[in-house]
């Protein structure tokens, strides 16, 4: 799976998923829009929450607050970052 659009919904499945939002289209989520603060408006519980799902999901971890928050900015950064985490540890076709 690369960083297209199955990868894109995915992860704004997941927000919806993990995060409850109980009615909320998953396809409603813009790709670059916020997803913290005055975009989705998600905080930092939201942020840990939605992480644990992400490592769950595609077994990539966030090493710290720092690349916590570069990563967590939209679902497009999300998607650049689980393909690029995928592509380093190898997993066949799915660079």
């Amino acid at each position: 799976m690369s960083h297209g659009p199955e990868l894109r919904l995915r992860i704004k499945e997941l927000i919806v998923e993990s995060l409850r939002f109980d009615g909320m289209d998953p396809a409603s989520i813009e790709d670059d829009a916020p997803l913290m603060g005055e975009g989705l408006g998600l905080d930092s519980v939201d942020a840990l929450e939605l992480m644990v799902a992400l490592e769950k999901e595609f077994g990539v971890k966030l090493e710290n607050a720092e690349v916590g928050r570069a990563v967590l900015k939209s679902v497009s950064t999300l998607a650049a970052f689980i393909a690029e985490r995928r592509a380093a540890v190898g997993k066949p076709g799915e660079a």
